[in-house]
């Protein structure tokens, strides 16, 4: 934790038991080969490593994924990588997937993967995994007699979008890197604020913590989803409670918008926030 709101409930219904790894903030919300360790048991089948990540925009680098890569060879478990945000890193942050390591930790990783991030087709529906064949063979059997098949319009837009030029995908994440900036630097000058700045993807995850126990008008906010019912409330702003991702200190902002929207938002968010006593 934080981790993508789904991933519990999936592994739930695959008859399994999620095990959650806390992350800290101070760390750049990466788990710990220290924490991994501590988490797997006999019975442990795989580590789902989202990176960049969806809510926080952490990211593991060359050296982290090869630490997380020795662990899982040495207690034969898999990876399953959710590598959705790929291209969409800064600063130079170099993306790799555990997969490309070396040929014993690809056989141990399963990647999923689309094009809804990346080329903004979240309608088109495209996604695809990637790992040994009989596993493959084996989630393709079970989604052809649960969803049937994407349309082949989609499909073709999908090969075009991967394989076609990329110049509109770096003009994006220029964009996008903008407004992290401005983003981040704001939320960190609000009074009791702090917020990580993220590696990747288009979200920031900052902590509002230091307002839980405060009231407005006689009411008392105690966590992350009514401090959001709050902000909708009072400021006309929608946030994603943290508590949806495992980490109810936090809430979940998209800068997937213009740089004016984010301004006017975070400034309501802030006059909000000066209402709480």
């Amino acid at each position: 934790a934080p981790y993508w709101v789904s991933y519990p409930p999936m592994v739930a219904l695959a008859e399994a038991t999620p095990v959650i790894i806390e992350t800290k903030e101070e760390n750049g919300f990466k788990v710990t080969p220290e924490d991994l360790k501590k988490a797997i048991t006999a019975r442990t089948k795989a580590l789902v490593l989202n990176s960049p990540s969806n809510p926080t925009g952490s990211a593991y680098a060359k050296e982290d994924l090869e630490k997380i890569a020795e662990i899982a060879l040495s207690n034969k478990f898999f990876v399953i990588s959710d590598e959705i945000y790929e291209k969409i890193v800064y600063n130079g942050f170099e993306f790799r997937s555990v997969a490309s390591l070396g040929e014993e930790i690809k056989r141990q990783t399963i990647i999923v993967h689309g094009v809804a991030k990346t080329y903004a087709m979240t309608g088109w529906r495209i996604g695809y995994a990637a790992g040994p064949e009989e596993i493959i063979s084996a989630m393709s059997n079970i989604q052809s007699q649960s969803t049937s098949n994407p349309t082949s319009i989609s499909q073709k837009a999908s090969v075009e979008a991967l394989i076609g030029p990329q110049d509109e995908v770096k003009r994006m994440v220029s964009a996008f890197s903008v407004r992290r900036n401005w983003i981040v630097d704001r939320l960190n000058e609000i009074p009791g604020v702090s917020c990580f700045k993220p590696i990747g993807a288009f979200y920031v995850f900052p902590n509002f913590s230091e307002y839980y126990g405060k009231s407005y008008q006689g009411k008392k906010i105690n966590n992350s989803t009514e401090l959001a019912d709050y902000f909708l409330d009072v400021a006309k702003v929608a946030v994603v409670p943290g508590v949806e991702f495992g980490a109810d200190s936090f809430e979940r902002l998209s800068y997937a918008t213009s740089l004016e929207d984010i301004r006017e938002g975070i400034d309501r968010i802030e006059d909000a926030l000066r209402k709480l006593s």
